[in-house]
């Protein structure tokens, strides 16, 4: 008997139906492989819309494995918007910061661990190439097989293991050891209080000897435009723009996976604002005060 119209169109909104739960049920993997390969929460946001769309074009019938097609294409199209991306931060006015993803409710986004998550590895994996930087996320975050990352990125098993050796040697060159969470949340509160009172000798007491201050606000009046290096350099700074706290309340958030101070003046969200320490003591202070990004900001706890 010939299938009636009512009949495929319910087949239809099953099979759809069926798309959309294989497509929830992986979509947090699916957002962290993309923040991750783009620092934007925004723009990992609009990436895996992109692959909802692919997915429902996709003849779903021959796709053995939804999980394995799901993050290829992910992968694929992030590693191209990265290339985008890069050329696009050219015009950006003063340094660029990631822009942060909240971890209150996911801590992991997604992946095996919060590898490739805090905003001092998203910092230093800016410096790999895209396809560097794929394998290393895929590999140190989600833990996937070389076989399988080399079937990602169109490659070979042994050049995979070359690109991964070489982003884990950048990593680990150029960054310490970070401090616990719990010592990351202290260090920042005592931090807030020091520059809140402007106390130069707690600021210094609390830096490692090459702190840098970055400040993340592409044109922003009022927002520092260059790095500033050092711990008598930094102090002198942050005590002397002690009026920047004046009707500044603070509220606490989890963000890419440490504790952020999110910044409140006159009812809105100016910013976010957080640091990075190791056993040396706080060596990145990172003010996120671009007024585009603030979307991204957590409401906070």
């Amino acid at each position: 008997m010939e299938e009636s119209a009512a009949d495929r169109a319910r087949d239809g909104a099953g099979d759809l139906t069926e798309a959309a739960e294989v497509f929830t049920s992986l979509r947090p993997r699916l957002f962290g492989i993309a923040y991750r390969m783009l620092s934007s929460a925004a723009e990992a946001e609009d990436l895996v819309q992109e692959v909802w769309l692919r997915w429902q074009a996709t003849d779903r019938t021959a796709v053995v494995n939804p999980a394995a097609f799901l993050a290829t294409t992910t992968t694929r199209l992030a590693i191209n918007a990265l290339r985008s991306a890069r050329v696009r931060r050219e015009t950006y006015v003063g340094p660029w910061l990631p822009e942060p993803v909240d971890t209150g409710a996911d801590p992991y986004l997604g992946a095996e661990r919060d590898e490739a998550l805090e905003f001092a590895a998203l910092l230093l994996m800016e410096r790999l190439t895209p396809h560097e930087r794929a394998a290393y996320v895929l590999r140190e975050a989600f833990d996937y097989p070389y076989a399988r990352i080399a079937d990602i990125l169109r490659s070979t098993e042994p050049a995979v293991r070359q690109l991964v050796s070489r982003a884990r040697r950048h990593m680990t060159e150029q960054r310490r050891t970070p401090v616990s969470p719990a010592a990351q949340r202290e260090l920042l509160a005592t931090f807030v209080a020091a520059a809140r009172s402007g106390d130069l000798a707690e600021l210094e007491r609390l830096f490692a000897a090459d702190v840098t201050n970055i400040a993340d606000g592409n044109g922003r009046v009022g927002v520092s435009r260059r790095r500033l290096v050092g711990v008598a350099r930094v102090a002198k700074y942050l005590a002397a723009i002690r009026w920047f706290w004046d009707g500044v309340e603070v509220r606490w958030a989890s963000t890419n996976g440490r504790t952020s101070a999110v910044l409140w003046r006159g009812g809105e969200v100016y910013g976010l604002l957080t640091v990075s320490a190791s056993t040396e003591g706080i060596d990145q202070v990172l003010w996120m005060v671009n007024p585009e990004k603030n979307a991204a900001v957590p409401a906070a706890a």
